[in-house]
């Protein structure tokens, strides 16, 4: 006579086994950024190899697994709030930069406000929800992405340039021309219009699109590696600390109420609450620069992010899973 395994038990073990899964495949993600990083100190890869794996994943890889997740779910209309998400999600650190800094100069107030907001999430979030959330979650991912790339590649920016006293107003026109030259920005555009009409590509393409889509999560961590540095003086500590707190602070606070307070679905709850635990946009160390900014403090900011996002995801997916 066979004995039935209780129902408790049975959930203790696939639970224990969806966690060892997410613990080795973070450990498998910070091994991939590791190579990068470590090639590069051994000369393998150049410090500018990084605009080369940065130009194949933003104009091959990246597209490839927007128009392959994309295809494969059956898109709602109510999904569009999630473009609205993630433009709101910039709006409030950017806000919070300013407000935390408005006794400090120009150069500060604008500093916070572009290296708190934004969200990296072609390269860095979508490699996690790639491997653990379904073509649902990545839409939802994708989406928020698209609301994001709208302030990350252009009004995020303006709004500094404004406070610097650098540009009277947003110029439409401009933010226009950066984002439809954004090659995933506009395979978000198209594959959610083509999705809405219930358009399906040949199959050729969808081939293709899954093959070359597939590579993307290990070329963009191999990205971040080679990319990786920190370097900073000192003094300029404290202040990495505290934008990195307010940041991460402000991020978990969303993360939670998106998945407890927000109406929708399971899949997208979660696929909200690890978005927003994701790095600080990777273009934001390029707007200092162009603001005559503290590049080096950015690029640290940027690379912490990185190492926070990377503990703070594996741990939601652990708990979420």
């Amino acid at each position: 006579m066979s004995r039935q395994i209780p129902s408790n038990i049975k959930y203790r073990k696939k639970r224990e086994r969806s966690m060892a899964a997410v613990l080795a495949k973070a450990v498998a993600f910070v091994a991939i950024i590791a190579m990068g990083y470590l090639l590069k100190l051994a000369g393998f890869f150049r410090a500018k190899d990084f605009y080369l794996f940065s130009k194949v994943v933003i104009k091959i890889t990246l597209p490839a697994a927007i128009v392959s997740n994309f295809s494969k779910i059956a898109m709602e209309y109510s999904l569009l709030a999630m473009c609205a998400i993630g433009l709101l999600c910039n709006l409030v650190t950017i806000v919070i930069g300013y407000v935390m800094n408005l006794s400090k100069s120009k150069e500060t107030k604008a500093f916070a406000m572009i290296n708190m907001s934004g969200y990296n999430v072609g390269n860095f979030t979508v490699p996690f929800v790639q491997s653990f959330l379904s073509p649902m979650g990545f839409a939802v991912t994708s989406l928020f992405d698209a609301g994001n790339a709208v302030m990350c590649t252009g009004i995020n920016y303006t709004l500094g340039s404004i406070v610097m006293g650098e540009e009277e107003k947003p110029s439409l026109k401009n933010i226009l021309r950066k984002l439809f030259s954004s090659i995933p920005f506009d395979a978000y555009v198209v594959m959610t219009v083509l999705a809405m009409l219930k358009i399906k590509l040949p199959a050729v393409i969808l081939s293709f699109a899954e093959t070359a889509g597939a590579a993307n999560g290990f070329i963009a961590l191999l990205m971040l590696g080679i990319g990786f540095e920190i370097q900073m003086e000192k003094e300029k500590i404290a202040q990495v600390i505290k934008i990195l707190a307010v940041r991460y602070g402000l991020a978990l606070l969303m993360a939670l109420g998106f998945y407890f307070l927000t109406p929708f679905g399971l899949e997208i709850r979660q696929a909200l609450a690890i978005v927003s635990l994701g790095p600080i946009s990777s273009v934001a160390p390029a707007f200092t620069g162009a603001l005559k900014g503290d590049v080096e403090m950015a690029s640290a900011i940027n690379s912490m992010s990185i190492i926070i996002s990377i503990v703070a995801m594996t741990a939601a997916l652990i708990i979420l899973l």
